[in-house]
Formats: C-alpha cells, structure tokens, sequence
C-alpha cells in the first residue's frame, strides 16, 4: 500500500479545505452551531447547504464535468470524505441523489431522464429518496411485493415502503416495484422515478429512539408513474437496482474517517471529564479501554486503505468492502456507548443537560441502526464467510 498523495491530490485536499474555512456555518468549526438533523425544522437550511456545494463544485465530485461534476477520481474522493469527516461537515441532505440515482441515471438513463432530473439533483432543487425496502422484504429484496400495474402509457403503483431516507423531505423517489409474477422472484421488478408531491403517495415519519424522523413509512395508492420514467427496460428492476447500489463505492470511507474522530473525541472527553477530582484519562482501566479503540480504528483504517488499493488495481470494488461496513458498524456502536458510559449518571441526561456536547447522546442512540442499514451484520458476515473465506452458504429450507 502507497500511503502518500500526489502533488495533484493534496492540491485536491488545499483547495477543498480552503473552500470549507470559508463556506461553513459561522460557528460550525468551533462547535457552537448545533448539528442539524434531517428534518423539516432544518430543511431550509440543508436545501441551502445542498446549493451552496453545488455552486462551488463539492456536489457530486465524481459526476462528468458536463453534468456539473468533477470527474474526481476515487483518490480524490476518498481525500473529500477525510476532510469531510474532519470539520464533522453538515449532512448532505440529498445524498441518495448525487451518490446514486444521478450516477445511475449518466449511465443507463434515458436522455429525458438525463435532461429533466440530472441538473437538478446536484443544486438541491429536488431532493431523492429509494423505494426499496418493505416490512416483508428488507434483506431479502427480492421479495418486494409493491405492484406496479400497466394502463395505457402509464403504471399504477400500489404497495408501502418503509424505512425510507429523507422521504419527508423528498420531492422525487427511485422506486423498485413489481411488474410480473410469473418468473423467478429476482424478475418482473422494474425501477421507476416517481413524484413524491402526487395525491396517491402518503408519507409517515418514523420517529426513532433519538428523537429525530429521518427514516419514513411510504404508502402508494394509485400513485402514478409515466413510461418515459421506467429506467432501463421493464422486468430487469433488480439489474438496475443492483447498477444504482454499485455507485455507493466510498460510502464506507466516511464512516471509516468519521470513527477516527470519534477515538479523538472520546480522548479529549476522557481528558475533560474527572473523577475523585482526577481527569477520567488518568485512570488505568480508561486508557486500556481507549488503547484498545485506537488499535482497532488503526487496523480498521489500515484495512480500508488496504481493500482500496484492491479497488484501484482491480477497477472494481469487491467483497472486502463488507469486511469494511461490519467492522465499523460494530465499532462505532462500541465506541459511542463508551463514550456516555464515560459520563456516568450524566450520561442519563438528555441535550442541553448532557454533560458533554448534546449531539453525542443523539449520535449514540443513532448507531444502534449501523449494524442494521446498509445490510445487517448478519448478512455481511455471510458475505464474508461464502465470499472472501469460501466457506459453503446457508442450508436453506
């Protein structure tokens, strides 16, 4: 593994750092600007942020430059979710839309699709949500039950979707339904684009354990979709929608980058926190705790660099990005719990009580979702096992 940048990347890095110093939030870098959760109180404000990267080419870095992007390179894109990670950036409030749909739509789409929805995903003016999972097909998507329903030059879609990203904020959906039942239960699925704004789709917020709605229950009733909003042919839903995840390739190093400054944090809160009038960070049994975490987030690090260089050499991503996601979904989980458990009876207080910065309760009670979203530990492990280990699958009954 070659650690070092080239002259052309940390010029990359300079320019993006210098970009952020001047665009963040007045009292973002010293953390008086609270965090703001994807909900409606801050959707002006997300929107904004959304624009703001938008005008200054951070949206959708790897996109073609003709289509407003940068044409980065995965280098390049691994720098930007470093610094990301680094200033713990505001949220990118239409993710699903510059890391997936778009890319999907520049490589499959039609030119009309191209034309009417990729100009205005990069800039915020439509945000994107995906219709995939269902309460009786999440892991195993194929068996979606969602219908769409052919008449005339349209298709009528019934079903519910559920824990759907950013739906209460979005205008537009990447939608998985069925189209026929005949075949085997990977086929007659198509992919759609639909309006989220028409009569016939209703969205319930699901409020989580951290108080905040970012994922939603979506209902279709009658909803419409038109022929020209099928992308790629119809019955061939999964291959599309498997070209749409494909495009999630540096969606780990975020989180990979983001546990490096968790470490850093809890350091610094082990150093500010005392007990018996002694800072936490003198204790024995929290530094062996701490050595502990800064020796996994190392090799968790060491092993993304090391299965990225797999990716750069081979062109592709492969199953070792699995050992990734489960590696720091485990962890992140391990580390947040410590942290409050650091504050003791504090730790029971909620927000403007909390003993330390308020964001880190609603953090912690967050990642209890990371060994779930993205595949569950569960199926990673699979992975893992019948993939890079090639040990025989599941007996199946």
């Amino acid at each position: 593994m070659d650690f070092s940048y080239t002259e052309k990347e940390e010029a990359f890095r300079n320019e993006l750092r210098t970009w952020l110093e001047a665009n963040l939030p007045e009292g973002w870098l010293d953390g008086t600007y609270p965090y703001p959760a994807l909900d409606k109180e801050n959707e002006a404000f997300l929107r904004d942020w959304q624009r703001k990267l938008s005008e200054g080419g951070w949206a959708g870095i790897s996109w073609p430059v003709e289509y407003g992007g940068r044409g980065a390179t995965l280098l390049e894109e691994v720098i930007y979710a470093q610094e990301m990670a680094r200033v713990n950036a505001p949220p990118v409030v239409n993710f699903i839309g510059t890391a997936m749909v778009g890319p999907t739509l520049l490589q499959i789409g039609t030119e009309y699709q191209k034309k009417k929805y990729v100009p205005k995903i990069l800039n915020g003016e439509e945000i994107w949500c995906q219709g995939y999972s269902e309460p009786n097909a999440g892991s195993d998507l194929a068996a979606l039950q969602t219908k769409a329903v052919k008449q005339g030059d349209k298709w009528v879609i019934n079903g519910q979707k559920i824990w759907t990203s950013v739906a209460h904020l979005a205008d537009k959906c990447f939608l998985l339904a069925r189209t026929d039942n005949t075949g085997k239960k990977h086929e007659g699925i198509t992919a759609f684009l639909i309006d989220m704004h028409q009569p016939g789709v209703e969205v319930r917020p699901i409020r989580q354990i951290n108080d905040n709605c970012e994922f939603n229950e979506v209902f279709f009733n009658d909803a419409i979709a038109y022929d020209v909003d099928v992308v790629g042919e119809v019955g061939q839903g999964w291959k599309v929608g498997l070209i749409l995840l494909s495009h999630e390739r540096v969606g780990v190093a975020g989180n990979v980058f983001n546990l490096q400054k968790v470490f850093d944090d809890l350091c610094e809160m082990a150093k500010t926190l005392k007990k018996n009038g002694r800072p936490l960070i003198e204790d024995q049994l929290v530094r062996q705790k701490l050595l502990g975490f800064r020796a996994r987030t190392r090799a968790l690090l060491l092993n993304y660099y090391r299965h990225l260089t797999n990716t750069i050499r081979n062109g592709r991503p492969g199953p070792e990005s699995s050992m990734d996601k489960l590696a720091w979904s485990e962890l992140g989980k391990e580390m947040l719990g410590f942290g409050v458990s650091l504050q003791g009876a504090k730790g029971t207080l909620w927000k403007e009580d909390a003993a330390v910065s308020p964001d880190w309760h609603v953090t912690y009670l967050r990642s209890l979702a990371y060994s779930i979203e993205g595949g569950t530990s569960e199926i990673q492990k699979n992975i893992v096992a019948e993939r890079i280990l090639g040990l025989p699958k599941d007996i199946k009954h």
